[in-house]
């Protein structure tokens, strides 16, 4: 077998790793590479294709330490994930994209199409950020992510995030409580830095009951973009992507049809 062969097939067994299947297999006007929020994985939008234009590929993304990755070294800098994903996702760029994030996949969605633009010379369709302030916007709350094991729980608990059901079982919170750790210092330690604007339209969505990540701290994000800015405010909490997810999926379907 040459080093051709080889090496090719060792960079479809990592673009399969990160993308799954949908990048090499199905045929789409678009692909929407969706990114989670902190300890969620690629499942959270395995089914989102069901819901939006059947010319657009859904392509939900695996970050290591999760998922069929869980074993995998977690990252814990946007930095040194963003740099990875810019290198690997080359193959998959050869058609028409988009990014979603939610959270703190928002900022690496953002990041992301910024790394593209610079490496690959090519910018998303249209970027859609969800739950998340505009980079720009420093969070000054307290570091979470090194608090002890009890009051990292109450954290959790007060974030709404993690089923209670996890909460309540101790070996569940053992599996799940590096992957947190990771994600939650990984966001944390994030720092923006200026740049040129995207030329490409941005979409955020904000939940109205967010105490956290206002509607009025999202509606920043239009000064990351020359382009066209909208935003709509959805039912719910930090986490409507799940309580509204109906509401969501309609707008992304108006959002990416031709």
């Amino acid at each position: 077998m040459s080093e051709k062969v080889v090496l090719h097939q060792k960079n479809d067994q990592a673009v399969r790793a990160w993308f799954g299947e949908g990048p090499i297999t199905k045929q789409s006007r678009l692909r929407l590479f969706c990114f989670p929020y902190a300890g969620g994985n690629a499942q959270i939008y395995r089914t989102w294709g069901t819901s939006l234009p059947r010319d657009v590929s859904v392509v939900p993304v695996e970050l290591p330490g999760r998922g069929p990755r869980l074993k995998e070294p977690r990252y814990l800098s946007v930095t040194a994930l963003v740099e990875t994903l810019t290198a690997i996702m080359e193959p998959v760029l050869d058609k028409p994209f988009a990014f979603f994030g939610h959270s703190m996949g928002a900022i690496i969605a953002f990041e992301l199409a910024r790394a593209v633009r610079r490496v690959h010379g090519l910018e998303p369709e249209i970027l859609f950020v969800s739950g998340r302030r505009a980079p720009q916007i420093p969070d000054t709350d307290p570091l979470t992510y090194d608090l002890p094991y009890q009051e990292f729980v109450l954290e959790l608990e007060r974030i709404n995030g993690t089923p209670k059901e996890v909460l309540e079982h101790a070996e569940l919170m053992q599996m799940m409580l590096p992957l947190l750790r990771a994600d939650f210092q990984l966001v944390q330690t994030y720092q923006y830095l200026p740049d040129e604007r995207l030329k490409c339209p941005i979409t955020a969505f904000a939940g109205v009951e967010d105490d956290e990540e206002t509607p009025e701290l999202l509606a920043a994000w239009k000064e990351q973009t020359s382009s066209h800015f909208a935003m709509h405010r959805l039912p719910g909490d930090h986490f409507f992507i799940r309580s509204s997810k109906t509401h969501l999926l309609d707008a992304l379907s108006s959002a990416l049809k031709t």
